[in-house]
């Protein structure tokens, strides 16, 4: 092959595509959450593809003003500008959460609503748990909110009901096989639709 020849395959031949960023959010914050344990599960499933790369946030390691009242000191705006540079930078999310009272916790709901322009035109996975409603309800109330903020919603989801026995003491889950299952397909659209939009927001800004 001439010098010419190879200058002309290594134009055409296109770069690897970065990997995509995948911000992990962690939505509880009370004392003795068991949402480390489905953290690390998650993150563990994660890990495998090369072509992720995930930041976890956790919300209870945060010193966030709330949204209602906007008035943080110099500490807490430094925390803020901190995460806030953190969900601008991620192409995707993956949110997990408890449920409470039937929706979701409002550590998560504050992280939500003291950003905007972070979410849009991103994809967004649930990954709930909890009682005999496995966390659903709290993952339904999201979709709505997500929606409000122009993010898209993923379809599939990794939901634990009674979560609690489901993992022994070590934090491994008793019968990975349906949940593992369920957390490749949520991986696999969360990839997609990840790729697109960036892929798409690249070749034009999204507008909304």
């Amino acid at each position: 092959m001439d010098l010419t020849t190879a200058e002309n395959s290594a134009a055409t031949t296109p770069a690897p595509a970065a990997p995509l960023k995948v911000a992990v959010i962690l939505a509880s914050n009370r004392e003795g959450r068991f949402a480390p344990v489905i953290a690390d599960w998650f993150l563990a499933r994660a890990a495998g593809r090369s072509a992720l790369e995930t930041d976890l946030i956790d919300v209870a390691a945060l010193d966030l003003p709330t949204a209602l009242s906007y008035s943080p000191d110099p500490r807490t705006r430094e925390v803020l500008a901190e995460v806030s540079a953190r969900l601008a930078a991620a192409d995707a999310f993956v949110v997990i959460t408890p449920e409470y009272n039937h929706s979701y916790p409002a550590p998560l709901k504050n992280l939500i609503d003291l950003h905007r322009a972070e979410w849009q035109a991103k994809p967004v996975a649930f990954v709930s748990y909890g009682g005999v409603s496995g966390g659903l309800r709290a993952v339904e109330h999201l979709r709505q909110v997500f929606a409000e903020l122009h993010a898209v919603s993923i379809r599939d989801t990794v939901s634990f009901h009674h979560a609690g026995a489901l993992f022994d003491d070590e934090g491994r889950h008793r019968d990975p096989a349906g949940p593992d299952a369920a957390a490749k397909t949520l991986l696999d659209q969360l990839f997609w639709w990840g790729r697109a939009l960036r892929d798409a927001k690249a070749a034009h800004p999204y507008g909304g």
